[in-house]
């Protein structure tokens, strides 16, 4: 004798899949896609630094400014693995803020790029005045090559609402 389990009736067999794909956890892919977009921004960054584009990374500024005696204590030689490791945690942190927004807004193209754009501004706006960090001297090349490395993890947190498992 078989035993069966018992299924919602109000869901048909086509939508229990999708059910499930909705109680899925969209905050922790949108932290791993956020940790991984801060891992393509340091990738742009460090063609941008490179190019002269960019002086001193945001991360670094604030590592500085927040915790100067850490950032002293760590050898010089391994200061960059500690900006970027607490940039890619920053990145996930704020890939966690996008996945708490609505489901119809996270599933929209635009809305990725608009939240790295809208994190980049807060940062300009609210947080660095906050810290003292100087904002005068940022070129208009500096601030094309911080948007862009913003827009560019805005489109990879946001491909995580668009991501679907595949059947």
């Amino acid at each position: 004798m078989t035993q069966t389990l018992p299924t919602r009736p109000e869901l048909s067999e086509e939508a229990q899949p999708e059910e499930k794909e909705e109680r899925g956890h969209p905050i922790l892919r949108a932290m791993a896609r956020g940790a991984v977009g801060s891992m393509a921004m340091s990738g742009l960054r460090q063609l941008t630094v490179s190019l002269g584009m960019v002086d001193r990374t945001p991360p670094e500024s604030v590592l500085r400014k927040t915790a100067p005696q850490l950032f002293r204590d760590v050898p010089a030689e391994r200061r960059p693995a500690l900006v970027e490791a607490v940039h890619w945690l920053y990145g996930a942190a704020g890939g966690a803020g996008f996945g708490l927004l609505p489901r119809a807004v996270r599933e929209r193209r635009w809305s990725g790029p608009l939240y790295g754009v809208l994190a980049w501004a807060a940062f300009e706006a609210g947080i660095a005045p906050a810290l003292g960090l100087p904002r005068s001297r940022h070129t208009a090349s500096e601030r094309v090559a911080l948007l862009a490395d913003h827009l560019l993890y805005g489109a990879v947190v946001g491909s995580s609402a668009r991501s679907r498992p595949r059947r």
